[in-house]
């Protein structure tokens, strides 16, 4: 019998490209998930179903960074009007802007909400107060290339970063300085920590590696055939998904290294993909300026997907309700 086909949900509205993405948690209300395009109109959207919920308004210039906290409360942008914007993710309204000297690539909120972290291309991270905007700023400085991912690290007071300077850095907020500095091959594409944040995920010219977040050292590296733009490890870590400049998904086994799948669907290079928090689905934007939503399991009713069953089930089913009649 042969697998079911992979068909993809296609959440369009966006005009270019679609350079990342971030989950929310589950909450009583579901999952969300926020998308950062090049058109500067950030979308929020159901993460089961893709269904459209709301734009962000109100960005001069391309948005490069999004996120949205665990709750589904906020979401944070980073834009190339030199700006981070934290908006509230219910109402739709922007809630404060944090300017900068230079476009902002990364965003991320701390696991309580009340401090924002940006990455700017001035080459200086900066953690902002959330609830007290006239709070004084932390700059952190020592990257030699633009920051491409700012991370709130596991440990309290911690921040993991990465760039276009080959480096992986990780930083004290309390002094205000870098604990350690780790080069790799090539520039950083991507960066995402696991829910417990004891591992993260990196992509960095045509490799992906993992790493252990407590000792800052490589679990496991593989090459592939083409540049990885992006990575995200299943929540049970058996499986990871990886896209880049062949537009194409790539499903492997963790263990193994092999691959499982490859998914076409994508009409330019796979800028960022993200599994869901229940790990049921993954989300992909693209230089095409789409979303598409992904099966982990590919057949089974999940959200919009709905399956009928072969004909000869069908005919099994019409000949039991007509002897019941």
């Amino acid at each position: 019998m042969a697998a079911p086909r992979q068909t993809p949900l296609t959440c369009s509205g966006h005009t270019r490209p679609v350079v990342d993405l971030a989950f929310s948690h589950i909450t009583p209300d579901g999952f969300f998930v926020i998308s950062a395009c090049k058109d500067g109109k950030p979308m929020l959207r159901n993460g089961m179903t893709g269904d459209w919920l709301g734009t962000f308004e109100g960005h001069k210039g391309a948005v490069w960074g999004a996120t949205i906290n665990k709750e589904a409360t906020l979401c944070a942008t980073g834009a190339a009007d030199f700006s981070a914007k934290v908006w509230d993710a219910i109402s739709g309204d922007e809630m404060h802007t944090y300017a900068h000297p230079h476009i902002v690539k990364g965003v991320d909120f701390a696991a309580d909400s009340k401090r924002l972290l940006t990455g700017c291309n001035d080459k200086r991270i900066r953690v902002w107060d959330v609830e007290k905007t006239d709070a004084p700023t932390i700059v952190l400085e020592g990257h030699t290339g633009t920051l491409k991912k700012t991370l709130f690290g596991p440990e309290p007071e911690t921040i993991i970063s990465g760039g276009d300077d080959k480096t992986v850095r990780v930083w004290d907020i309390r002094t205000g300085k870098e604990t350690k500095s780790i080069a790799v091959d090539a520039a950083i594409t991507s960066m995402e920590l696991s829910v417990d944040g004891k591992t993260m995920s990196l992509t960095h010219g045509q490799s992906v590696s993992f790493w252990d977040t407590k000792e800052m050292k490589v679990i496991k590296e593989l090459k592939f055939d083409a540049p990885a733009y992006s990575v995200s490890r299943h929540p049970d870590g058996k499986t990871f998904v990886w896209g880049g400049i062949d537009n194409l998904l790539h499903v492997v086994e963790y263990e193994s290294g092999k691959q499982l799948e490859e998914y076409k669907g994508h009409f330019g290079p796979v800028h960022c993909v993200r599994y869901s928090p229940d790990g049921e689905i993954y989300a992909s934007g693209s230089e095409d300026g789409t979303v598409r939503l992904w099966q982990t399991r590919v057949g089974i009713e999940y959200g919009l997907w709905r399956f009928t069953k072969p004909a000869e089930d069908a005919a099994e089913s019409k000949e039991a309700a007509a002897t019941a009649e």
